[in-house]
This record gives C-alpha cells, sequence and structure tokens, in this order.
C-alpha cells in the first residue's frame, strides 16, 4: 500500500524528478557492473578496464568488453519500471528523467530527453578527437562479443573509437551534470530508484532535492528508514512499485 500522503505529494507536485540507477536494469536482467564479468571476462577486474589507460594498453580488449555489455543491453527489453516513468511523465506537469545506467532503456520505454550522468553505450566517440561518429554502431554479432576486437576508427581524424561512457578517473559530463543539479533544486519531488546513493558526484542529486524542500521517495527493497516526515521508502523492486504507484495516485 502506497502511503496516502505520498500520492497526494505526486499528484500536486509541479516538478517530479526520478534519478535512476544499476538496480532498474538489473530487473531487465542487465549485469551491474560489478557482476558484469561472466564466462570469456571473469579473469579481470572491471576497474582494469574500465580507464583510459587500460584503453591505451589494449584498445581491443577494452572495446570488445564494452561490445560485449552494449550486446547483454541489446538483447535486453524495458521492464515494468522504465515504462512506469515514461507513462508517470505524461500525469505530471514537468519530469526530468535522471540515470546513472549507461543503457538506452529509458529510451526504449518512451523517456525523451533523458540525462545521462555516466554516459552511454551507445555514443561512442573518437579517443583522440572526442568527435562521434555520424552513424550509429551496427549491433555486436553474437560470435564476437566476449573477445579482443579492435576498434573502428574515426571517419574524421582516423584515430580509435572509444566507449562514450565515464570512464574511473574521468569527469562527469559538464552539461549533464549541471542540468541534473538543477532540476534536484527546482522539483517538488523526486524518485531515487534502484541506486545505492555512493556514487558521487551523481550522488549530490537526491541530497540538494532534500536540502531544496522536495519530497524524496526512495525505492529500494535494502532501502533504508526514511528520517523525516518528508521522506519515503518503497521496500519494493523497483519494477513492482513504480507502476503500482502511477496506478495509485492517478488510475489506469
Amino acid at each position: 500500500m502506497i502511503p496516502s500522503s505520498l500520492l497526494r505529494a505526486l499528484r500536486s507536485a509541479r516538478h517530479v524528478v526520478v534519478f535512476t540507477g544499476a538496480g532498474v536494469s538489473a530487473e531487465s536482467g542487465i549485469p551491474t557492473f560489478r557482476d558484469a564479468l561472466t564466462g570469456l571476462w571473469e579473469r579481470f577486474d572491471p576497474g582494469e578496464l574500465a580507464t583510459a589507460d587500460a584503453f591505451r594498453r589494449d584498445p581491443a580488449l577494452v572495446w570488445g568488453w564494452y561490445e560485449w555489455r552494449r550486446m547483454k543491453v541489446l538483447q535486453a527489453r524495458p521492464n515494468p519500471a522504465h515504462m512506469a516513468i515514461a507513462e508517470l511523465a505524461g500525469h505530471v506537469p514537468q519530469l526530468t528523467l535522471i540515470t546513472q545506467n549507461v543503457d538506452d532503456l529509458h529510451e526504449r520505454a518512451g523517456s525523451r530527453e533523458v540525462i545521462h550522468l555516466h554516459g552511454s553505450l551507445h555514443r561512442p566517440r573518437c579517443f583522440a578527437c572526442a568527435r562521434e561518429p555520424a552513424e550509429p554502431l551496427p549491433a555486436p554479432d553474437e560470435p564476437e562479443a566476449g573477445r579482443r576486437l579492435e576498434p573502428p576508427r574515426c571517419h574524421h581524424c582516423g584515430g580509435r573509437l572509444r566507449p562514450g561512457v565515464v570512464w574511473f578517473g574521468e569527469s562527469l559530463p559538464s552539461d549533464a551534470l549541471r542540468a541534473a543539479f538543477a532540476a534536484a533544486q527546482a522539483c517538488d519531488l523526486l524518485l531515487s530508484v534502484g541506486t545505492s546513493g555512493v556514487v558521487y558526484p551523481a550522488a549530490e542529486v537526491p541530497h540538494l532535492a532534500r536540502a531544496a524542500g522536495a519530497t524524496l521517495v526512495h525505492v529500494n527493497p535494502q532501502g533504508e528508514a526514511p528520517q523525516s516526515a518528508h521522506e519515503h521508502l518503497l521496500a519494493l523492486p523497483a519494477g513492482q512499485a513504480l507502476p503500482q504507484l502511477v496506478r495509485e495516485a492517478f488510475g489506469g
């Protein structure tokens, strides 16, 4: 049962921010970052692959791993949580969706203008000149996934393409971070979904909303009890909690 005070807050909200993490994608079967090394990749530490230095040392190894991850995403489908977030956007005056995930499941569920704080597997760029390719990359072939793959070359400068994600030691994209922080400070209700809240600076987003007086809703089966009357915990999987929340607040 969703608390009536939360339903009232959601119905009256003028600007809702939804802040999602790995737990949402995990419900679609996408391995989380720390669980992702299986099969041919099990002997590698993901922290040793997700760096610019690793790419310089062995670009085919790093590109192959990220293409394996991209294949896993392309095989996955949006789950009820993704769908509920897209539906919620049609019920509130303004909704800003901020994600720490590097997949495109929100977009495939129908969400628009998603703020990707950690980049996207689907938007590679040149390691040398940072330009993105003019055309999307083809889907990885199943037999090749999980093996060393030579990165494609940039059509502008000939440099190697790199995954379009934020690696360890790199800053988050400034435009995305600025937009996320501004939305958090302007919203009156924030849904934090499937995120541990420990990866900074992205984890600042809920804190900024709380400091601005917004109602906070944590959707996490392992979440801790709320500390104030303006915080709520829905200790359920996102794919269960969000459709129920939208249904009870707006019907349908």
